[in-house]
């Protein structure tokens, strides 16, 4: 998000925007969030500066989050993800400054895929072992949750309904897990960003409104590439680029679509709020689609701007 607002308005809101971006990297979880935050936040503190009590306290923290787990070959890679990661975001916001939050997270999470893309074209099996790794990690956490369901039912068997509709999203999700870690490290980077800016300069101002969330335009043409893609269908490995490249900047566009949303109706009521989420729980693909066609058409016709001049 942009960073936007007044001092009031983001002293009181700060830390609810950090914790519903933590949030989304939770539900879009594939690596570790907290490694996603704690990684990029060391960057940060440790080539931007900073000092105090607090300031050493949240780095041991960070420390102790980037070092603990199992040591198998997916923890050396998640972190050198996030290591990577965390470097072009720090990189970026000294050498660009002028950019939002928003193009500095999305250009690094872009240029950091690509370098891991160029990575493991060229080493032989690479794509394929991390490829098994995450799909087993995602089936045996299905397998997990199943066994707890039963538990919780007092032994007695989960509908094969509800069986065959999670399963199917798991498998959904394996499809594009680099999607999904895609859009968790954009999240990870604005909670990195808004306790690097919380810690070190004391204030909340690292997050601007959602209604302000914006980024470059001509990432349109990723979402229009992606779709091209999967609708030619010239091969299995195409294919499935296009389906990332198509949920990342599908998601995106969603946020960015309800960012319009709340800016052109100046923010939503308790009874709205309740009506949406009704609305996404019975028909959930209506609501992101609609979202989804508000993001791109203010990519084109800059919805707020156009509002602001007749306001």
């Amino acid at each position: 998000m942009e960073r936007s607002g007044t001092v009031g308005d983001d002293t009181s809101r700060g830390w609810r925007r950090a914790l519903g971006l933590f949030a989304v990297a939770m539900a879009t979880s594939v690596v570790q969030p907290s490694v996603l935050v704690a990684v990029p936040l060391l960057v940060l503190l440790g080539l931007r500066g900073g000092r105090g009590a607090p300031v050493f306290f949240v780095t041991g923290m960070a420390v102790l989050v980037t070092v603990v787990g199992t040591q198998d070959a997916f923890w050396f890679t998640e972190r050198a993800w996030a290591l990577m990661l965390g470097g072009v975001f720090v990189a970026l916001t000294m050498a660009v400054p002028r950019w939002g939050l928003a193009s500095r997270a999305l250009a690094s999470v872009i240029g950091t895929a690509a370098v891991w893309g160029g990575i493991l074209t060229l080493r032989t099996g690479a794509w394929a072992a991390i490829d098994w790794s995450v799909t087993d990690r995602l089936r045996t956490g299905f397998s997990t949750w199943m066994d707890a369901m039963v538990v919780l039912r007092q032994g007695e068997a989960v509908p094969p309904a509800m069986v065959s509709a999670i399963y199917q999203t798991v498998e959904a999700q394996a499809a594009v897990f680099p999607a999904m870690v895609a859009l968790e490290s954009v999240a990870a980077l604005g909670v990195a960003w808004w306790l690097y800016v919380r810690l070190v300069q004391g204030s909340d101002r690292g997050l601007g409104p959602l209604s302000g969330f914006r980024f470059n335009d001509h990432l349109v043409w990723l979402m229009i590439v992606g779709l091209f893609l999967m609708a030619v269908r010239s091969g299995e490995a195409l294919t499935r680029v296009g389906a990332n490249v198509s949920v990342f900047m599908g998601a995106l566009y969603a946020v960015r679509g309800a960012g319009v949303f709340l800016f052109l109706t100046g923010g939503l009521s308790l009874l709205t709020y309740v009506m949406f989420a009704l609305g996404f729980v019975f028909a959930a693909p209506v609501v992101i689609g609609f979202a989804v066609f508000i993001g791109i058409a203010d990519t084109w016709l800059d919805l707020r701007a156009r509002a602001a001049l007749t306001a």
